[in-house]
């Protein structure tokens, strides 16, 4: 049986910049002295440290992430305010690239192992095939298809708060793998065409080898 709902209860939504800035207050000090419209040379360190950075983009069909990464210093610094990132062999989805060609604006946020802080790059992105650019990032004598190129509006660092609390780095934090399902097991759930799911696990450390370039 399904409850009545209860109308005369209050309604807890927040629908507002005006309610929330009443309910959380402004922000003042470091966190709005630490956004820029350019890319410092404090902040330059922090991108050519990390080997990990995820991509925010939004096309018609919605918003996506897509994690990046290579050795620590894979995305170039070009000036003060582009960066420039590989985009290496993938799934061919190209949710990312997608995005990109319709809508520019694009978000980034640059972890490093260790390190509390993170740092967070807004922008507007294209994309070039520009031949000699691609192979200056080549690995292992290949080249990325295209080079993703993120015109920077806004960069700041994001305080410690949220890695501690995760513990993200602390070694006793980390899952065992095998508590959780394997790519396998999950793609062959969700096929219909007789997907072998052990065969696709065990083989898949040979084709990583292969396909990584």
């Amino acid at each position: 049986m399904n409850a009545t709902p209860d109308t005369d209860a209050p309604d807890h939504s927040i629908t507002s910049v005006e309610q929330l800035e009443a309910l959380y207050g402004q922000p003042k000090g470091g966190a709005v002295t630490k956004e820029i419209d350019y890319i410092s040379d404090h902040y330059k360190a922090f991108i050519e440290k990390a080997p990990f950075v995820v991509i925010a983009t939004g096309g018609p069909e919605g918003l996506d992430t897509s994690p990046r990464g290579d050795p620590a210093g894979f995305v170039r610094v070009d000036g003060n305010h582009t960066v420039l990132i590989p985009d290496r062999r993938g799934n061919n989805r190209l949710d990312t690239l997608k995005n990109i060609v319709r809508d520019p604006r694009a978000a980034l946020i640059f972890l490093i192992p260790g390190v509390g802080e993170t740092l967070r790059v807004n922008g507007r992105a294209s994309i070039t095939t520009d031949p000699d650019l691609c192979e200056s990032f080549a690995i292992n004598g290949k080249p990325p298809k295209s080079v993703i190129c993120v015109t920077a509006e806004r960069v700041y660092f994001q305080c410690q708060k949220a890695l501690i609390r995760s513990r993200l780095w602390d070694p006793e934090a980390r899952v065992d793998r095998s508590t959780l399902p394997t790519a396998g097991d999950i793609i062959e759930a969700l096929s219909t065409d007789g997907f072998d799911g052990k065969a696709y696990d065990e083989g898949y450390p040979a084709y990583m080898k292969e396909v990584i370039y």
